[in-house]
């Protein structure tokens, strides 16, 4: 270490006798570290390179410089610099900590962990000496990397630095770093903006809180990032976070844009090679790749962190497979480097390897016990292990175990049907199976598909071989719809070996899912209309651009919809075999501008074609008088005479017949209600009209006028709950027997879970002689525990009687035991003790009471 030090001495006197002479009087610290902290790092290199040659006493001018020096990626350089400072200033915690990554830098991990081992020492056998808070802070990060337990570090360095100096920019920093190393985004979020409280335009501060931002926040991420180049436009962490944000959004052109300007700074950056390398892999440019890996590990070799990014970014296209090797290489290089690990856990468990991948977080979970994404996949492990698991040849199901027995039987068979259907539609031979994960909560579906809680307003997801999904329990939703949807997803992905965009994918998936079903996928409403009749439909050649950071929720579902409307024009201009050669394109690398080019037109008449198609299917659901935002007051009333002007505008209609509704007038409100349907039959929700007339009717009994206006509802809405449910109270009390088992079956696409639907089938196949239907419908509903089981089982075992004797006497005795006075269960269970007896040679008297109806006296 002396030599080494001697050596570093006479290459930074070196470097010196290079620098400008600077008088002593120039020498102005808080103007270079305000210098620093704009990114004028030719200029701090300058003064602080004078200021150490003329032995400043402050150990800041040593930590400029020597990290001005880095920061421009003239690592053996700082490396010489870092090694001088530590002589000149021996027991100086921030320079040793800054040391350590100078160290890392150059790939000189030997003397990188000895340095640590140094600090330890010196904060162990004279804590006293430190007690400035920039120090006390240094020590606690020191801490961390030492392996220090993190509550530990906060409580006793970072913690009380904050009380006493809270005007150290230093302790917001490390709080937030902190937390952003555990994946703990709010609390980093937090420390971050209590810092820019107090200085409001720090850009270290600002690029802590759009890292903080980064994972849910992507709109306000941006602005934080432009906050960042307003102070500091070389600021190279906020242009790789504003890279990672292009590549994510599919415009690779400008992330080499952002890469370029990050090169100017920092020609050596491992960082900037490693996304360099990511694009170059998306380009199918395996000579690029290797070269922009290599330079990224030039000066450390076994740098973890470049294949780390390099795989990380392939997953999140969806492209676990080439990911995961990435990570293994990353673990290779350094096997406590958890970030890889991590990762390396999750791709594993999205592709379906699910042995290694729960090791894997079991490993960093105790490696780390605060890293949340290991803590949260530990603990759904826990959950999902006590799922119940369903197989068939092709399909392995997941449920809870209650759902299970529900709706668990009815997943596979649609599974099964998607898979027939879809794979022979497309073309493709499927050998693998797919795995199904249905979550009954939330939480558990987004820390199983994104790492994280969060997602609230995903259905379900497929990564190609494993699916996941929320159970209807989460969401008022159509599940058959949702699992036809990703399975779609299986097909499409396996054909193109998962190279293809976002915007693709989901479009073919929600257009198949209107095949399967009209009433279901994303449809034509008034919004959408509106979107696209003023131009805000994004060209097809940036549809990417509409998944990332979109201004609302309905942008996003728009986006979905536009997608599944490209597909559909394609299919309908260019047929099916066009979509299926622009699959097979992309799964050879083909981008996809060129794939659609190569089979439909040159892509500006596609677009301009496109346009038009939509407009016909937006001007299609009626002139725009009738879409007409309307003028309104002050109150926000629609006004009068705009009103009169435009008797047939759907708001006009639809919001006169609530207001008639609100007095009670309903027969005034009857016409505008029906005229609201007529103008927009696709109407959903609680209150729309359909909902307003069924209710008018059923208020006056007009039974048949409420089933015709429920069933056109329930035609339309394949996620409507509410029309099914009274449809089969209306179809019950007339006996309609067909039509109750149709509805039944609607609304258990919807509710699977509710008892009302089973009853409603099992009693009308029961009157059409469906016994082993009847069977199957009430044994289902005794698992959801109705209040009236004993009439279940007593109908379970008049069922049964023929067939099985035994069961349907044990049917009998727990009606009995439920409701012991039960007067047709123990005439049903005397004949079946008579029947018993005659089988043993003995003569029944008694006649079946099969026909009886159940009675509780």
């Amino acid at each position: 270490m002396k030599g080494m030090a001697r050596r570093a001495l006479l290459g930074v006197f070196l470097l010196f006798s290079l620098l400008p002479r600077v008088s002593f009087a120039e020498f102005d610290l808080d103007k270079c570290k305000e210098q620093f902290l704009a990114g004028d790092y030719d200029a701090v290199i300058q003064q602080a390179g004078a200021a150490v040659k003329e032995r400043e006493r402050s150990e800041d001018w040593p930590l400029l410089y020597a990290k001005a020096l880095w920061m421009t990626g003239k690592y053996p350089e700082a490396k010489e610099a870092i090694i001088a400072a530590q002589r000149f200033n021996y027991y100086s915690v921030r320079i040793r900590l800054l040391a350590y990554k100078i160290y890392r830098s150059n790939g000189d991990l030997e003397e990188a962990a000895n340095i640590l081992d140094e600090i330890n020492g010196l904060g162990g056998s004279r804590r006293y000496g430190y007690r400035d808070p920039a120090d006390i802070v240094a020590l606690g990060e020191a801490a961390v990397l030492l392996g220090a337990d993190p509550k530990l570090v906060l409580d006793n360095f970072f913690s009380p630095v904050k009380k006493t100096a809270p005007n150290l920019r230093d302790v917001y920093l490390a709080i937030g770093n902190l937390a952003l190393g555990k994946h703990d985004y709010a609390l980093a979020g937090k420390a971050f903006q209590e810092g820019l409280k107090k200085f409001p335009k720090d850009p270290e501060l600002l690029y802590g809180m759009a890292e903080a931002l980064a994972p849910s926040e992507g709109k306000e991420m941006i602005k934080a990032i432009e906050s960042v180049f307003a102070a500091n436009k070389k600021h190279i962490g906020a242009r790789l976070l504003l890279v990672e944000h292009l590549v994510d959004a599919e415009e690779y052109d400008d992330a080499e844009k952002e890469l370029k300007k990050i090169e100017e700074v920092n020609p050596h950056r491992p960082e900037m090679w490693a996304y360099r390398a990511v694009l170059a892999h998306l380009r199918i440019d395996d000579a690029a790749e290797e070269n922009a890996r290599s330079e990224g590990l030039k000066f450390w070799k076994t740098n973890p962190e470049v294949d780390h990014i390099i795989g990380r970014k392939l997953s999140q296209k969806y492209r676990f497979a080439e990911g995961v090797p990435y990570q293994r290489r990353a673990v290779q290089f350094d096997p406590k480097y958890l970030p890889a690990k991590v990762q390396l856990a999750q791709d594993l468990l999205r592709l379906g390897e699910e042995d290694e991948g729960w090791q894997l977080a079991e490993q960093v979970a105790k490696a780390d016990a605060y890293d949340i994404s290991a803590y949260n996949l530990v603990t759904l492990h826990d959950s999902i292990s006590k799922f119940q698991v369903l197989t068939n040849e092709h399909f392995t199901l997941r449920m809870e175990n209650h759902e299970a027995l529900i709706y668990g039987q009815q997943a596979l068979e649609l599974l099964e049907k998607a898979r027939t259907t879809l794979t022979t539609k497309y073309g493709l031979d499927l050998t693998n199976q797919t795995t199904v994960e249905i979550f009954p909560q939330q939480k558990d579906f987004a820390v199983r598909t994104f790492g994280m809680p969060g997602g609230e307003g995903y259905l379900g997801v497929c990564f190609g071989n494993v699916i996941t999904a929320n159970s209807p329990t989460v969401h008022n939703m159509n599940w058959h719809s949702v699992l036809w949807h990703e399975f779609c997803h299986v097909v499409t992905l396996h054909l193109t070996q998962n190279k293809m965009p976002r915007w693709l994918s989901e479009g073919i998936s929600v257009y198949e899912e209107r095949r399967a079903d009209p009433r279901c996928g994303e449809q034509l409403d008034p919004k959408y209309r509106e979107f696209i009749m003023t131009g805000k439909m994004k060209p097809i050649s940036d549809m990417s651009s509409a998944f990332m950071a979109p201004p609302s929720a309905i942008y996003l579902q728009f986006a979905y919809y536009q997608s599944s409307l490209v597909v559909e024009f394609i299919i309908e201009r260019f047929g099916p075999d066009a979509i299926k050669a622009i699959l097979r394109d992309l799964g050879e690398g083909k981008p996809i501008n060129d794939a659609l080019a190569a089979h439909t037109v040159e892509m500006s008449k596609l677009e301009k074609d496109f346009e038009a198609f939509a407009k016909g299917a937006a001007e299609a659901m009626g002139p725009n008088l009738v879409w007409d935002k309307p003028k309104r007051d002050d109150d926000g009333n629609i006004d009068s005479t705009w009103a009169a002007l435009h008797p047939d505008n759907y708001w006009v209609v639809s919001e006169r017949a609530g207001d008639l509704l609100e007095k009670h007038q309903s027969d005034e409100a009857i016409p505008l209600l029906e005229k609201s349907i007529s103008i927009y039959p696709r109407q959903s929700g609680g209150d729309n009209a359909y909902a307003s007339l069924a209710q008018i009717y059923r208020e006056r009994k007009e039974s048949e006028k409420e089933r015709q206006v429920l069933n056109q509802w329930s035609r339309l809405d394949g996620d409507a709950g509410d029309p099914l449910f009274r449809l089969i109270e209306l179809d019950m009390a007339a006996r309609d027997d067909k039509a109750a088992l149709k509805h039944a079956t609607e609304l258990l696409e919807v509710n699977p879970l509710s008892p009302i639907p089973y009853r409603a089938r099992a009693e009308a196949a029961e009157r059409l002689g469906h016994e082993k239907e009847a069977v199957g419908s009430y044994q289902t509903e005794l698992q959801l525990d109705p209040p009236d089981r004993p009439d279940i089982h007593y109908r379970l075992a008049r069922l049964l009687q023929k067939e099985n004797a035994a069961i349907a006497k044990r049917h009998v005795l727990l009606a009995l035991e439920e409701a012991p006075r039960f007067r047709a269960a123990h005439e049903l269970l005397l004949q079946l003790t008579n029947v018993s007896k005659n089988s043993s040679g003995e003569t029944s008297t008694k006649n079946p009471a099969a026909s009886k109806p159940a009675s509780f006296e």
